[in-house]
């Protein structure tokens, strides 16, 4: 038997981080299972979505030691499900295997889980149970998407910005190749990775014709993409559509305005294509995003130009920026939300930032829009 030089909860955090790029659209989980004695007999984090959960990767793990559960605890990071998914229930899994003690952070949000009483279902077995607060609320933060999805039935959208440091997102003309370098554009794809999906918009597709993957990193699942086209306007020779076969996935487009022949050729090409139709012959950004959430999207990572970053923003669909500043000053250039003009400083968004850190020699700060994580 091994021991643990932090907390077997702090342990079974580091292991739901780990599976932040695998178990979309289910939430990262880590378990570990300890001894009397604190000694670890086996642990584990959630598979991909219909593999296996956290409690059941620790039980296999200590069965493959050799180790006995019986009288043992069980420091999960979200309550262990009791309904029959993709996968059977975990608490009936821990309750047989003889675990006689479960520490668990975070409630889960699912409303299958509440109405199957996981928590609920251990304590008639007989097994204690007890609750970690701290780890509740980063367990929580670690599945900010889940969460919002389960909760309020929408994702939760992440704008990425690389500008300036004068906030400019590219120059006049519309050049924007590469304003960050190297090592910042890599950490942008670890975070493409974590999402769901991936979001742009028409106008970035017609001016750059990315592939918007994530091939700068070694990701085990692609992110869906998504791209918010009102008139049906993207080229069939786009590249987004040649990117990693490898890792597979799914584009959705959504239209304002319905061209039948391109609807139909681009659904040849394998996208999925859904007319959302707004005011002003846009696409309904927050209808978008629930229709996100139908498709068990938990976050959405937005790279797009100002005007769709500015809908965005204007609409009140962001949660939270990703913004990686160069150290350069490009004047005059293309700005990062077109929002404006505000009339007072009260109508500008609050922010909140989380500790900057330099990535190369670019400053990536993570700033939340103030009460969007509050439900």
């Amino acid at each position: 038997m091994s021991s643990l030089t932090i907390t077997p909860m702090q342990r079974a955090l580091a292991l739901a981080s780990q599976a932040l790029w695998l178990t979309s659209p289910n939430p990262r989980v880590g378990c570990v299972i300890t001894a009397w004695d604190g000694a670890v007999l086996g642990e584990g984090h959630t598979q991909r979505a219909g593999q296996a959960h956290a409690e059941i990767m620790a039980l296999r793990d200590a069965q493959a030691r050799g180790h006995s559960v019986q009288g043992a605890t069980a420091y999960v990071t979200m309550e262990p499900c009791a309904h029959q998914g993709r996968t059977g229930p975990c608490c009936d899994a821990l309750t047989q295997a003889g675990i006689t003690r479960v520490v668990v952070g975070a409630r889960d949000p699912n409303p299958l889980v509440v109405a199957s009483q996981g928590l609920e279902r251990l304590q008639a077995a007989g097994v204690h149970i007890e609750h970690d607060d701290q780890a509740a609320g980063l367990s929580r933060e670690l599945n900010l998407g889940f969460f919002s999805r389960m909760q309020r039935h929408t994702p939760w959208v992440r704008m990425k910005i690389a500008a300036s440091i004068d906030g400019q997102t590219a120059l006049e003309n519309g050049q924007s190749q590469w304003i960050t370098g190297p090592k910042a554009r890599a950490d942008g794809h670890a975070w493409r990775a974590r999402a769901c999906a991936v979001m742009t918009g028409i106008g970035t597709v017609l001016e750059d014709d990315p592939l918007l993957d994530t091939r700068l990193v070694t990701a085990p699942r692609a992110p869906h993409l998504v791209i918010v086209d009102s008139r049906l306007e993207t080229p069939l020779t786009a590249r987004l559509f040649q990117a990693q076969p490898a890792l597979p996935r799914q584009i959705w487009i959504y239209a304002a305005v319905d061209h039948p022949e391109r609807r139909a050729a681009l659904q040849a090409l394998g996208a999925i294509v859904t007319l959302m139709p707004g005011p002003g012959g846009k696409v309904d950004l927050a209808a978008l995003l629930r229709d996100l959430a139908r498709r068990e999207v938990n976050e959405v990572h937005v790279e797009a130009g100002h005007k769709l970053n500015g809908s965005l923003v204007r609409e009140g669909l962001v949660d939270e920026f990703l913004l990686y500043l160069a150290p350069k000053l490009i004047g005059q250039g293309r700005g990062m939300a077109q929002i404006g003009p505000l009339n007072h400083l009260s109508e500008a968004p609050s922010l909140s930032f989380a500790e900057p850190t330099l990535i190369g020699p670019d400053l990536r700060i993570l700033a939340r829009v103030t009460g969007r994580d509050l439900f």
